[in-house]
């Protein structure tokens, strides 16, 4: 059913419309096969057909939506909440004032420090939603087109720009270590200690760890192999020394009460754990460590593992395989961290001047 673009009595509501429209539409688009819980799913979508009263409920529902499995939809849904605010806050008073500039402006304001794939998230989720509308509104059978293209952004340029992902430092590292065994969790302090445990010495991503389940996990003589569903439904193998882990494994498998899906992480009710409450763990151990970095999250702690890694190996082939990474490319980032091949380039300077001294 198609409606008039500006549809509702002022500017905001119908912002707001539009937006829940366009995520009721993701929601029943995006790929389902990471989906845990279709009943919240069919419960979000039902909400979004009676559109919501503010863009902090739909947040909301994004974010169940998000928890039952369908990740894709952030990456439409946070740009276009930063852009709603932007509109909002220029007092518009019609749908049809929106044009390429106003968002060309929206877009070099919002994504000022992001790294290019997430500029590139931006763009494509600014021009998905425009082109829904252009689709999706009529009134007296015609459609105002908006036609945005946005080609002529300059927020992306090749791989210039590209920002350096947040990483602990060795003696960082070490100081968090010991943070996860003196860290205060309660009644579910194993599991916490060993959620953090398993992406620090392993560097899967936060959903692999959260997706794992006991049956994913076997050993291989002085190792533990688990086995990952990574991006894209794509399955690896990463191994982890038992000695690093294997008594509180042991003694989290036995305590845990059982789930129907099998997983090795779990809240009281048997249902997965979120990102962000990991990353709430994360934040706290960096705390009682001392540790303050730009982004906080336990997605950090895939980089350290990898900065870690490229460190002591040199083997940017090797980091591929461990994070899992599709091209070699992603994995290059790692290399920027090299502080010796930066020394050497720094010892050029300090030999020419003491060569231009005995001169």
């Amino acid at each position: 059913m198609k409606f008039p673009i500006d549809c509702e009595d002022d500017f905001n509501s119908t912002l707001l419309f539009w937006v829940c429209r366009f995520v009721r539409a993701k929601l029943n688009s995006l790929s389902n096969k990471e989906l845990r819980d279709p009943k919240i799913l069919q419960n979000v979508i039902m909400e979004l057909t009676k559109t919501t009263k503010s863009i902090n409920e739909l947040d909301e529902l994004v974010k169940s939506a998000r928890n039952a499995g369908l990740t894709g939809i952030n990456t439409y849904f946070t740009p276009l909440k930063k852009l709603y605010d932007m509109l909002i806050f220029q007092k518009l008073y019609s749908m049809k004032q929106i044009d390429e500039e106003l968002l060309s402006d929206f877009l070099a304001s919002s994504t000022g420090g992001l790294s290019d794939a997430s500029k590139k998230n931006h763009r494509m989720a600014v021009l998905s939603f425009f082109s829904y509308l252009d689709k999706q509104n009529e009134e007296e059978g015609k459609s105002h087109v908006y036609n945005i293209e946005l080609k002529n952004w300059g927020g992306i340029v090749g791989k210039k720009g590209e920002k350096l992902p947040e990483f602990m430092n060795e003696n960082e590292l070490k100081r968090f270590l010991e943070a996860i065994d003196n860290c205060p969790f309660k009644s579910v302090a194993l599991r916490n200690r060993l959620i953090v445990k398993f992406i620090v010495y392993t560097g899967i991503r936060v959903s692999e760890a959260l997706g794992l389940k006991i049956r994913d996990i076997s050993e291989e003589k002085d190792c533990f192999v688990l086995r990952i569903r990574g991006k894209g439904n794509k399955y690896r193998v990463v191994m982890l020394k038992r000695m690093l882990v294997e008594n509180e494994l042991k003694e989290h498998i036995k305590a845990s009460l059982p789930n129907k899906d099998g997983l090795l992480f779990c809240n009281k009710n048997g249902v997965r754990l979120t990102q962000a409450y990991v990353s709430r763990i994360v934040e706290q151990m960096l705390t009682i460590a001392g540790i303050r970095k730009e982004k906080n999250g336990a997605h950090m702690l895939r980089h350290t593992f990898a900065t870690l890694l490229y460190h002591r190996r040199k083997d940017i082939v090797l980091v591929q395989e461990a994070l899992g990474h599709a091209s070699l490319n992603t994995s290059r980032i790692y290399t920027h961290f090299d502080s010796n091949k930066l020394k050497e380039a720094a010892n050029v300077t300090e030999e020419f001047i003491k060569d231009k001294i005995k001169k």
